[in-house]
């Protein structure tokens, strides 16, 4: 049984109600030291009667496919590179009925009630992409659809918030759909609209990391903001890093975002703004691109004083002024940020 649980405690100012260690052999619900302990993440999370949670979960990887229905839900991993949570269907992926997952069910993660948080945790979808990607069209074998999303936001979700977290995927990695967000040192990866979503979400301090399709012209598009019209402001990049998977990936390759209209809702608009940050060479020149036929430029995209070789100024990449940018900062960062200690 781990001993790093008081630790864990003192860290984060927080009582670890449930402890789940996959290495576990027992009981499912056995008490150590007044905390209940449990073989899967799932089954903790079943267990739960009360109004919050605090749930510690050991290193290991942990496949599982996660539904957290109950609010006030806390996890903590004892090591965010070694605590991995993954499931591995993409949207064309089949059931056992014949009909496919579709990319909202593809979700390795869902969280469906307020107030989640996640700290020091990876999430995953390891659905073979890249084996699928390059397949021929007319192969027989291939998956027809492959977004596939590591963790995902729904229904009543409200007020989550993430430190040190790692989300990995290809396509459609991290949806942010419901309510509002809050990463903070968080390491996002994919290549194909990876974070989207209709919710409200801040990223602090964030690694955005592009990878590598192996195209010479489009290796795809960080954001798909599907914002509602009557929200005011969606997504904020303050002070992030946004950089490629590796030297050999080619430059002017990804696009800040695209506007995702869900089913051609005219009344989703996009809103993005990156902050102060530092993007690499892989940025596409002209930054952002159309999606389903809406135009970037009827979006709510926008940049202010970033830097890097990607931070490229023309026309078709919309700089905020100072008052501009600071009100759409100071709006979401009150909407949205948190201490990683209120967990309630």
């Amino acid at each position: 049984m781990n001993d790093n649980i008081k630790h864990i405690e003192q860290r984060y100012d927080v009582q670890i109600d449930y402890i789940v260690d996959q290495h576990f052999s027992g009981k499912d619900g056995a008490d150590y030291k007044g905390k209940q302990v449990y073989s899967s993440i799932q089954k903790a999370l079943d267990s739960v009667e009360e109004d919050s949670a605090v749930i510690f979960i050991s290193e290991g990887i942990f496949y599982e496919k996660l539904e957290v229905k109950k609010p006030s839900i806390t996890l903590i991993g004892e090591d965010r590179d070694k605590t991995i949570v993954t499931y591995d269907v993409a949207s064309g992926t089949e059931k056992n009925d014949g009909t496919t997952y579709g990319t909202f069910g593809s979700a390795s993660v869902t969280v469906r009630q307020l107030n989640f948080t996640a700290i020091n945790l990876t999430f995953e979808n390891g659905f073979d992409y890249l084996n699928e990607y390059r397949k021929r069209e007319d192969d027989p074998t291939k998956v027809p659809h492959i977004q596939a999303v590591a963790f995902r936001t729904a229904d009543d979700s409200d007020n989550a918030m993430f430190e040190d977290c790692r989300f990995r995927g290809y396509q459609d990695t991290l949806l942010v759909d419901a309510g509002t967000h809050y990463f903070t040192n968080c390491w996002v990866e994919g290549a194909v609209d990876f974070i989207f979503g209709a919710g409200q979400a801040v990223f602090e301090a964030c690694n955005i990391v592009s990878l590598d399709r192996g195209e010479k012209e489009n290796n795809g598009y960080i954001t798909a903001a599907s914002t509602s019209i009557h929200v005011p402001y969606g997504y904020l990049f303050e002070s992030c890093k946004l950089f490629k998977e590796s030297k050999n990936m080619a430059d002017d390759t990804v696009y800040l975002g695209r506007p995702w209209h869900p089913g051609g809702d005219p009344a989703a608009q996009a809103s993005v703004l990156f902050y102060q940050c530092d993007m690499d060479a892989h940025i596409k020149a002209q930054g952002w691109t159309e999606m389903g036929g809406f135009s970037p430029m009827e979006a709510r995209l926008y940049e202010y004083d970033n830097k890097g070789a990607g931070a490229i100024s023309n026309d078709r990449r919309r700089i905020l002024t100072r008052q501009e940018a600071e009100r759409f900062r100071d709006y979401l960062r009150k909407s949205c940020v948190r201490e990683a200690v209120n967990i309630s």
